[in-house]
This record gives structure tokens, C-alpha cells and sequence, in this order.
């Protein structure tokens, strides 16, 4: 079995969804200390041609409260501004009712919850682009909280039963394939390929949100964005 651990991102970039669909499960890492300015709660799109920020407005965040222990405040106006800044920009591109749609989902989720919220997303984009990996909460896992890092990835993998770990390649410095290996799991470091695209007339600005790429490609184009990565 494949298995993938990952923070829970906003509406992250395409690398994200790369590794979500490479594995057969996917935890949402949701039990480990929230980081201010991250991308937990906030992403990248196309504002006047450049990279610009949409962010989740948060009640009472701390980096010293968990990810799971974070609510979102619904009564902030930025959750509007939101999704009239997305409508704004991307009016004109050639999928943006599709994506609109699954937009306005996202963002009308009433769920106070950080965590609940963006699974919530993850669900939705993934029945869009069909795939159908498996999510489980790190925190529902009956594991020794008092590891840390490379030691908490082993036994996590050890309780679910994988026999191959997926990591993006960003991490190769944090994990050790002989300690991997000890275990009976194969690491494996995924290092996503160039994706590029016509985004309107603009010069291309790489690694926005998935909602960028949803805006200007097709489900299928999408779909083998997916899988243009290398191990």
C-alpha cells in the first residue's frame, strides 16, 4: 500500500494533488502545531498577471494550537472577498463555470473547524478530477504522539500497514531510506515536472492554486498534469 502524509493545505498547487493521487491513502496531518503565514490557510492566484494571495480569515490562530484546533471565522468579510476577487479574475477563462462552482462550494462550507473545511475541499476537487485516494486524520490514529519527525512518518506507516512511503522531494533531507527500509517500507521522493499553461495572454506564473490550473485547462488536460512527475 501506498501512503502519503501531508499538513492540510488550502487549494494548494498541483504538486499537492500529484502526490495525493500517486498513493492509495492519504493522511491529513492534523496534529501537529499550526504555522503562521503558511500555507495551511492561504494560497496563491492570478492577480493582474502576478502572483497574489486569497487567504481563510482564522479565529484565535496560534503556532502554538494544533492544525485540528483551529476554527475559521465565518463572520469575516474576507471569505466574500474571496470569492469576488476569484470571480473577478478569472471571468474570462474557458473553464471558469465549472470551476466557479466548485469555488462557490468551497468557500459557502459552513463548517467552523480548519481541518473539516479544507477536507471538505479536498473531497470536492478530488470527485471533480476523479481521484479517489483514501483520507484518514493523523489525530484518529492511535499512534505514540510523543515521536517526532521521522520517527512518527515510521510508525504511522507501521499502523496503516504501507509498504511504500511517498514524500515530495522537498523532504530529502529530513528522511533516511535505510531507517525506511528497516521497517519494510520503500521511500519514494516525488519531484513534480515543470506544468505549464496558457493563462490568459500573460507571461506564465508557475505553482498557483489548483484553482488557477482548473481555470484554463480541461479535467482530462488535468488529469495528466497529474501524473507528470518523476520518483
Amino acid at each position: 500500500m501506498k501512503l502519503g502524509i501531508m499538513q492540510p493545505y488550502f487549494i494548494p498547487y498541483i504538486g499537492y494533488w500529484q502526490l495525493m493521487n500517486a498513493v492509495d491513502k492519504y493522511v491529513i496531518y492534523d496534529d501537529v502545531n499550526y504555522i503562521n503565514r503558511g500555507w495551511v490557510n492561504r494560497n496563491r492566484i492570478l492577480l493582474n498577471g502576478r502572483p497574489g494571495y486569497i487567504t481563510l480569515p482564522l479565529a484565535g490562530a496560534s503556532q502554538n494550537k494544533k492544525i485540528n484546533e483551529i476554527e475559521i471565522d465565518d463572520t469575516s468579510r474576507l471569505l466574500k472577498k474571496n470569492l469576488k476577487t476569484i470571480e473577478c479574475t478569472y471571468r474570462r477563462a474557458p473553464y471558469y463555470q465549472e470551476t466557479m462552482c466548485l469555488a462557490e462550494k468551497i468557500f459557502n462550507n459552513r463548517k467552523k473547524n480548519l481541518v473539516s473545511y479544507i477536507e471538505d475541499s479536498f473531497c470536492l476537487i478530488c470527485n471533480y478530477l476523479d481521484i479517489r485516494t483514501e483520507f484518514i486524520r493523523s489525530s484518529s490514529i492511535n499512534k505514540n504522539c510523543s515521536l517526532k519527525g521521522q520517527e512518527k512518518i515510521l510508525e504511522i506507516c507501521t499502523l496503516l500497514g504501507a509498504d511504500e512511503y511517498y514524500n515530495p522531494i522537498g523532504g530529502k533531507k529530513l528522511y533516511c531510506p535505510s531507517e525506511f527500509q528497516k521497517r519494510g517500507v520503500k521511500l519514494q521522493f516525488l519531484a513534480s515536472n515543470p506544468v505549464v499553461y496558457k493563462q490568459f495572454d500573460n507571461e506564465f506564473q508557475q505553482e498557483l492554486s489548483i484553482l488557477d490550473v482548473m481555470m484554463f485547462n480541461s479535467k482530462e488536460e488535468i488529469k495528466g498534469f497529474l501524473k507528470q512527475y518523476t520518483l
